[in-house]
């Protein structure tokens, strides 16, 4: 498997290529600064485009509604053609919608340009992966997935830490930052990784784009994989999405202490991440871990959302919340491989999987910004608890023919 999915991309190697890894995983963590640029200006853009939480919150669902539609479709298209490529059209994607979401002059301009964004993120976190098997051996590819899935907290909490530079910047510099650092990371990929052109793209290029389509929808593993990657994503930016705006809320801080709060509970995932892998190492089942993860979550929405608990307590369930929840993406994309019917439709099978994240980064947001706009954030609780349990319930049912596929 591991040589029909290396030579898709970028040819077998003897060892594990730790400079491509690290250069794959800066691609995906300067895509997440995309997603995590938008929870710490929510109230500034609130105020600029004169527009309320539940309109507002869109340009969080927006981001996601392409990748929500075509994710299969562009990870089959990454099956036929070099991942370098459509990681750093990716990337340059990326940069051209911030630029253009910098000069938004009203909502349904700025959710054109998060559009453009979502493709652009799309077409990274779709092929990377196939880069991330390329580069490491059977050995070290659990820790390396562990590490390739830190991409999203640790791009999030970053981005949040720019929070007391917003005085300065205003959402709309903040924009144009980003812009300027995708089209300087893409540049810098190329170069890196110079040396992986012209390589073969393996057997899913001699297929045909609807049979690899037909064999990926008919895969109960793809399908399993999406559906609890779309449940972990609707449950946590059900929450995510709106941290910063609920920690002012609840600990009485302004915008910039609760974007740095935010930053370090959402930089509990990375440690989640490297933890989930660690323990998939130690011979951990991947069940056991994807019930672990949902059971975790629906407790601390418990604390957080319906509980009168003090600031500080439910701020550390945040945390915890963040922490366990990482282990979902870690155990999806180490068992994407395993669970592909065949190595060449990797590609295919993370695109579906992808797409079920999508689909959750849609609805989380735009359903919690709804219910908390109209009743509340208690009542936000109910849906993501419910979520959360069928997913547990599901990973648990599914058990056997996951570990069966280790």
């Amino acid at each position: 498997m591991t040589a029909s999915v290396a030579n898709n991309d970028v040819g077998a190697r003897p060892a594990t290529d730790s400079a491509t890894l690290v250069l794959v995983i800066g691609a995906g963590i300067v895509s997440a600064f995309q997603v995590g640029k938008v929870p710490v200006v929510l109230q500034s853009m609130r105020a600029d485009l004169g527009v309320d939480l539940g309109a507002v919150s869109w340009v969080l669902s927006a981001f996601a509604l392409v990748g929500a539609l075509a994710s299969l479709l562009v990870g089959a298209v990454s099956d036929r053609i070099q991942a370098r490529r459509a990681v750093i059209a990716g990337l340059a994607v990326q940069a051209a919608g911030s630029a253009f979401g910098a000069l938004a002059t009203g909502l349904p301009s700025l959710l054109a340009t998060r559009a453009l964004e979502g493709l652009g993120f799309l077409a990274v976190t779709v092929a990377a992966p196939a880069m991330v098997v390329a580069s490491t051996t059977p050995a070290s590819r659990k820790r390396a997935f562990a590490a390739w899935a830190t991409f999203m907290p640790v791009g999030m909490a970053v981005v949040m830490l720019a929070a007391p530079l917003l005085g300065h910047l205003g959402w709309r510099g903040l924009w144009w930052a980003n812009a300027w650092l995708l089209a300087g990371y893409a540049v810098l990929l190329a170069s890196g990784t110079h040396r992986l052109r012209g390589k073969a793209r393996g057997e899913a290029g001699r297929d045909g784009l609807i049979h690899s389509l037909r064999n990926t929808l008919g895969s109960g593993g793809a399908w399993f994989l999406a559906g609890q990657f779309c449940a972990y994503t609707t449950a946590f930016f059900a929450l995510f999405g709106f941290l910063p705006t609920l920690l002012g809320d609840r600990l009485g801080v302004g915008e910039a202490a609760a974007g740095m709060l935010s930053a370090i509970a959402v930089a509990a995932g990375a440690a989640g991440c490297i933890a989930c892998g660690a323990l998939l190492d130690r011979g951990w089942r991947a069940s056991q871990l994807l019930v672990a993860g949902f059971s975790t979550i629906a407790l601390c929405s418990i604390g957080i959302l319906l509980v009168p608990l003090p600031g500080e307590l439910a701020y550390m369930l945040c945390v915890l919340f963040s922490f366990a929840g990482a282990f979902i993406p870690v155990v999806v994309f180490d068992a994407a491989p395993r669970l592909s019917s065949r190595p060449s439709l990797l590609g295919s099978v993370v695109g579906l999987a992808t797409q079920g994240n999508n689909v959750g980064i849609v609805i989380g947001p735009a359903a919690a910004g709804a219910i908390a706009g109209a009743a509340g954030w208690s009542w936000v609780a109910a849906p993501v608890i419910a979520v959360a349990l069928a997913a547990a319930f599901g990973a648990h049912a599914y058990r056997h023919r996951l570990e069966a596929a280790r």
